[in-house]
C-alpha cells in the first residue's frame, strides 16, 4: 500500500497565510482543498503562484459536497490540516454545520477517526496581522470567535495549534 497522504484545507483567511504555506510546501504527499474564499484570498495576497508550483494536487470548491470526502473512510489520508481557518469555519465546525467543502472534510475526517489539526486565525483578543498589501493591521476577534476556538479545543481527535512551528511539530507525529 502506498504512503498515506495529507489532506490540507484552506479557508478564506489572510492571517498566518504565508506561515501556513511555508509549512505546507515542506511536504510532498499533499492534496490541497481550497474553499471559494481561500481562492479569493490567495489571489488577493498574491500567494496562489506559490501553491501552483508546489507539485501538489489542488482541488477547488465547486459545490458544498464532494465525492472527495469519501477518501477519509477509504484510508487515503493520515491527517486533515485546516490552516489557516477562519472564524466562520471554526463556528461551523463547533456547531456541526457541513455546508462547504472544508466543513464536509472536517466532518468526514472526524467520522472516519482521521486526526485533525486546525490553525485558527482567532486565538487571542488582539492579533497583529498583515493585510493583502502586506501592510500591518490589528485584528480584534469577537468574544464569540474566541469562545468557538476554545470549544474546538475540547473536541476529541482535533488538535488546535497556535503557530506554524506548532503545526509543523504536530504534523510530524502523523507522518
Amino acid at each position: 500500500m502506498s504512503e498515506k497522504r495529507i489532506a490540507w484545507a484552506m479557508t478564506g483567511a489572510g492571517h498566518a497565510l504565508d506561515e501556513c504555506i511555508d509549512v505546507l510546501l515542506k511536504h510532498t504527499k499533499v492534496d490541497l482543498f481550497l474553499s471559494r474564499a481561500a481562492k479569493e484570498v490567495l489571489s488577493m495576497y498574491r500567494a496562489d503562484a506559490r501553491l501552483e508550483d508546489g507539485g501538489m494536487r489542488i482541488y477547488s470548491e465547486t459545490t458544498a459536497s464532494s465525492p472527495l470526502v469519501s477518501r477519509f473512510s477509504a484510508g487515503v489520508y493520515c491527517v486533515l490540516v485546516v490552516a489557516p481557518a477562519t472564524s466562520n469555519s471554526i463556528a461551523k465546525f463547533v456547531h456541526g454545520i457541513s455546508d462547504t467543502l472544508v466543513t464536509n472534510l472536517f466532518a468526514q475526517a472526524g467520522k472516519s477517526r482521521v486526526p485533525i489539526l486546525v490553525y485558527p486565525t482567532d486565538l487571542l483578543p488582539e492579533v497583529d496581522s498583515l493585510g493583502p498589501n502586506r501592510q500591518p493591521i490589528k485584528v480584534y476577534p469577537r468574544t464569540i470567535d474566541l469562545e468557538n476556538t476554545e470549544k474546538l479545543q475540547g473536541f476529541g481527535g482535533v488538535d488546535v495549534v497556535a503557530s506554524g512551528k506548532e503545526l509543523e511539530q504536530c504534523l510530524a507525529t502523523f507522518l
